[in-house]
């Protein structure tokens, strides 16, 4: 028997806030995207900054969090598994788009009052979704 694993972490921020959105039924989603960034060198040794995008969506009471508490910029970790949409553009062309759909996600940083730059975490929601054990 073979086993298959289907499984994305990354970490980054936020390129925009999140679009929340519901679905005919009531179920909401939320769809962000995150950056991350990794620097390698070049041939004659100087760095070179790569940025990746990962898509992200949200469902449910996961959704409900990240559309309350993300906002652009905003450093978070998110966990889930990768799923690849299909669809024909409005010129009959086919188009795919691949996205995280979430399991976890975890803000990684408090919001910064803009009066004292002192950090305030009373914007972060408790419980499972935020973690100071991250793995790496």
């Amino acid at each position: 028997m073979c086993s298959m694993l289907n499984k994305v972490q990354f970490i980054g921020r936020l390129g925009a806030d999140p679009d929340v959105r519901f679905t005919p039924d009531g179920a909401q989603v939320t769809g962000f995207r995150v950056a991350s960034d990794y620097v390698r060198k070049d041939k004659s040794g100087s760095p070179i900054k790569e940025t990746e995008w990962l898509s992200c969506v949200a469902w449910g009471k996961l959704a409900e969090i990240c559309g309350n508490f993300l906002v652009k910029g905003r450093l978070v970790y998110v966990e889930g598994r990768l799923k690849t949409r299909a669809w024909e553009d409005k010129d009959g062309v086919k188009r795919f788009k691949t996205e995280a759909i979430l399991t976890d996600m975890r803000i990684l940083e408090a919001k910064k009052k803009a009066e004292d730059n002192q950090t305030d975490g009373s914007d972060i929601p408790t419980g499972e979704f935020l973690d100071d054990d991250i793995p790496f």
